[in-house]
């Protein structure tokens, strides 16, 4: 039964990587292998109504991820609805490609940080919209984003969903992981946009922004803009702060921060004319959101949610653990398989694996298996929560990231492990 899953979800994850080729919606395909494994997984048993209740514990999991991605598409969404995004855009004077790409991943790097890698693909892909016209181009940045994002992700608590559950079991403190990772995470970004940047010649073509006559026919003045932009922003940064006061999951922050936006926005335009109302409402940004990409995000989360409950990828950590031996290989090739499923099982598989009492909090452990899963999903476009997120809203192809970034990402990957060593024994030199 175990192999016959193992097999769907290979197919499955051959398929979506393959859409472009059968030309079938990798959403279509994603959906029907995460609903075969939990099939085939109940089909073979005869405790069916213990593994639906198992099933709706995972979907408990999985909707989080879900809520939380839906509240923030729909206020990057909001925001864009007001030509908040402007505020940036209009600040950006380069046209050289080179300058624009340094601009754009730095940036990406410290505010996936602050947000989280998911948020910050989000804004960045919209935000690229606006900056980038040409397809293949903005196709270079976009994928430039994603390990920016992931690289920045790392090395805060709050910047990735694996550095948030290692903060909450204790594995690491915050201090701590922001010190040891930071250069590490850099180096990770640093070195893919540098070989990339010379790749890069000429100037790129900006989009003709919407000025301030066509904004006020639209029934948006500058000061409407400003308030949503920076509203939507601040509650995007409050959603960190929000978990740390109340400890609850993240998507509640996120709803809670887009209620408040709701809010605003209902008042601000309670005395326009019902069509602009309407155009301008947080009921037109939902209706705008790329659902697609939202139920992908489903499919795969259900499919890769069976390896786990059926035990594949714990005993896979288990293989690991006796065949290699050592910790920072162990973490390594965890990092370098998260870029095939999701990191989030190989942590929680990590952490029941390997108690406080085995490797306390900060070991060194737990600072390289955080760097190694949260940059290791950018080898592929599939592998991190940015990178699916990317591929959705943009039609990225996998075999095309593959071809064009997946060197750097591995490349930027081992530069950073190598810093991180060198780290490591400078401070038991």
């Amino acid at each position: 039964m175990n192999i016959i899953i193992l097999l769907v979800f290979i197919v499955g994850y051959i398929f979506i990587a393959s859409e472009h080729i059968i030309r079938i919606n990798k959403t279509a395909t994603a959906l029907l292998t995460g609903a075969l494994c939990w099939t085939i997984y109940i089909l073979s048993q005869t405790n069916s109504d213990a593994i639906s209740v198992s099933l709706i514990g995972q979907l408990g999991e999985i909707s989080s991820i879900l809520f939380f991605l839906i509240g923030a598409m729909t206020i990057v969404e909001l925001i864009d609805s007001h030509d908040g995004f402007e505020v940036i855009t209009n600040r950006i004077k380069t046209k050289n490609k080179r300058t624009l790409l340094w601009i754009i991943s730095i940036f990406a790097f410290f505010l996936s940080a602050v947000l989280d890698n998911l948020t910050t693909t989000i804004v960045f892909v919209t935000l690229l919209r606006k900056l980038v016209p040409e397809r293949r181009e903005r196709l270079i940045f976009i994928s430039m984003v994603i390990i920016a994002a992931n690289s920045g992700g790392s090395w805060s608590p709050v910047g990735d969903v694996t550095t948030t559950m290692l903060w909450i079991g204790n594995q690491i403190t915050t201090t701590n992981i922001m010190l040891r990772l930071f250069i590490p995470g850099l180096v990770s970004l640093l070195v893919p946009l540098s070989i990339l940047s010379f790749t890069m010649k000429g100037k790129v073509t900006l989009k003709d922004v919407v000025s301030n006559e066509q904004s006020t026919k639209r029934a948006i003045n500058k000061k409407e803009q400003n308030i949503v932009f920076f509203s939507g922003l601040g509650v995007l940064l409050f959603v960190p702060v929000f978990k740390a006061i109340t400890h609850l999951p993240t998507f509640m922050g996120m709803l809670f921060g887009l209620g408040i936006l709701w809010l605003i926005t209902e008042m601000m335009h309670k005395r326009k004319d019902p069509e602009h109302r309407q155009s301008l409402s947080v009921t037109s940004a939902l209706q705008r959101m790329d659902m697609p990409s939202v139920l992908f995000f489903l499919g795969i989360l259900l499919a890769i949610s069976a390896l786990q409950f059926t035990g594949q990828l714990a005993h896979l950590a288990g293989i690991m653990n006796r065949e290699i031996g050592n910790f920072n290989a162990i973490a390594i090739n965890l990092g370098l398989l998260s870029a095939i499923v999701d990191n989030v099982p190989m942590v929680a598989a990590s952490i029941a694996m390997y108690p406080l009492s085995h490797f306390p909090t900060d070991h060194a452990f737990w600072e390289i298996l955080a760097y190694c899963v949260g940059t290791g999903g950018s080898i592929l476009v599939i592998g991190s929560a940015a990178g699916i997120a990317a591929m959705g809203l943009e039609k990225i192809e996998f075999f095309w990231y593959l071809r064009r970034i997946s060197w750097l990402a591995l490349i930027g990957y081992f530069s950073g492990i190598l810093i991180y060593l060198a780290e490591e024994t400078m401070l038991h030199f």
